[in-house]
């Protein structure tokens, strides 16, 4: 057996994984064995990361859909369930809007982001924690955000988004351990991505973090074993040299 393989077997799904965090954080599970199914609503670029992992020797399959969409969230679940367990869900995708202060911002917009950053992750372990608990194993992992914690000025939506996503798993965690089913919360800091972009001035004396250091977080979580979790990592930047 290839002891590098420690996710073989298992089947993992990864939200918002076309780019940044969430496609370093498929590229790294299926190195790990898992066989890795990538969500988001680009198709193309979706596409592009899930023949990049196949082309490398790992497992994986696109299913391009939007999570702000309950009935395209059920119909991949449903579909996915069918050809298989879920053993891990990375609820990563989350889109922000920093374009202004929250008394300018539009209803529509609001209802967007949280659809996206707060209902999807909800939805999502509503579909696949009963199958969790019949297995008697599993682990949903979520990408938060130190915004939760932090001020963010022009970003409060966002910030409140990641908050209630943070009271909410760990929450969740409560009512699942009891089923060996595992919930983790990583919040990250600035991450080096187009979506990071968004949160940084440019300015800051610290370092920003790089996608693939999240996904050896995420890697470490989802191979602890099974008599303990991690429930929450904060993760910062070092400084620059």
């Amino acid at each position: 057996m290839d002891t590098s393989k420690k996710l073989a077997g298992q089947r993992a799904v990864v939200t918002g994984a076309n780019r940044g965090i969430g496609a370093a954080v498929a590229h790294r599970l299926a190195a790990l064995g898992a066989h890795v199914l990538l969500t988001a609503r680009d198709a193309d670029r979706l596409r592009a990361v899930t023949e990049a992992i196949v082309a490398a020797g790992g497992s994986a399959e696109a299913h391009a859909f939007d999570l702000a969409e309950t009935a395209q969230i059920a119909a991949f679940a449903q579909t996915a369930l069918r050809s298989g367990p879920c053993n891990i869900l990375v609820n990563n995708a989350g889109i922000g809007r920093f374009g202004g202060p929250l008394h300018t911002m539009d209803p529509d917009s609001f209802d967007r982001l949280m659809a996206v950053n707060l209902r999807a992750p909800y939805l999502l372990l509503r579909a696949f924690a009963p199958s969790m608990i019949a297995a008697g194993s599993g682990h949903i992992i979520n990408i938060s955000s130190l915004a939760s914690r932090n001020p963010v000025p022009n970003g409060a939506a966002y910030a409140g988004a990641k908050a209630g996503l943070n009271g909410m798993m760990v929450s969740a965690a409560e009512e699942l351990r009891q089923h060996q089913v595992r919930v983790s919360l990583v919040e990250p800091g600035s991450v080096r991505t187009e979506f990071g972009a968004g949160l940084a001035d440019g300015k800051s004396p610290l370092g920003a973090i790089a996608a693939e250091d999240i996904a050896e977080i995420v890697a470490f979580l989802a191979q602890q074993p099974p008599q303990c979790f991690v429930s929450e990592v904060l993760v910062r930047p070092t400084l620059k040299k």
